[in-house]
């Protein structure tokens, strides 16, 4: 399979070995040198092109992927406030979104353990819930993707919380998530429940980045000859 990764920092390294390591060709590198003038007839020199750049880059370059008729896989997060317009704008072009907050498969069994402690602590009032999320310093979002999908997870399963706030919070309907930046951490997510008894944790913590770059390349090979826009559960729940 011929890849173009958009995006070429330590993420799409990653992507690469492990792409390589697959078998698969690398058609097309694009970083900060050519990032505005790359042309979709390069793009069309791929299969499948998977994008780890920037919160600002990201629509570009999926749009670009779409008039190239190259299947996204999009591992960028902090442009959630315009997916809902991407995934019409694929639908109406009959092109292909792969679409996830992460693509880690342990971060996304987690999500599983998230959404089913939501549901049994919606019922326990008397333990409040917060968030903690710690990635790298050079992360340019805040809260992380993960975090929001670990939240909107919670939300939805716990009565107890409307909405979200990246800042601590003693408003009963907020779920806060802190925020914080450390040297070169891959990314820890910790969501606890904590009453005047005790104390309820669960945490995920990143030793590399090799998860989530292995499981884009997997997202790719999966997604390579479908049309339409997937997420983390199709490829989990059709994998053979």
């Amino acid at each position: 399979m011929n890849i173009a990764l958009i995006g070429y920092g330590k993420m799409g390294k990653e992507i690469e070995q492990i792409a390589i390591s697959r078998g698969h060709t690398i058609v097309l590198k694009v970083d900060v040198s050519n990032a505005s003038s790359y042309s979709i007839d390069e793009l069309r020199k791929a299969d499948v092109a998977i994008e780890f750049s920037t919160p600002d880059a990201v629509i570009n370059n999926i749009y670009k992927c779409f008039d190239a008729n190259v299947p996204a896989i999009v591992g960028t997060t902090g442009w959630l406030d315009q997916l809902e317009a991407i995934k019409k704008n694929c639908s109406d072009k009959n092109q292909t979104l792969f679409y996830t907050s992460n693509y880690s498969i342990g971060v996304n069994l987690f999500f599983k353990v998230n959404e089913y402690l939501a549901k049994l602590m919606n019922t326990n009032p008397d333990y409040r819930v917060s968030m903690e999320e710690i990635h790298h310093v050079h992360k340019l979002d805040a809260p992380s993707g993960t975090a929001i999908s670990l939240a909107n997870q919670i939300i939805e399963n716990n009565t107890q919380k409307q909405k979200w706030v990246n800042a601590i919070s003693d408003t009963k309907n907020e779920l806060e998530i802190i925020s914080k930046r450390v040297d070169e951490v891959p990314g820890t997510h910790t969501v606890t429940y904590s009453s005047a008894i005790d104390e309820i944790s669960i945490t995920h913590i990143a030793h590399n980045r090799k998860g989530f770059a292995l499981g884009a390349v997997i997202a790719a090979e999966w997604v390579k000859d479908k049309k339409g826009v997937f997420g983390m559960n199709d490829l989990l729940n059709n994998l053979h």
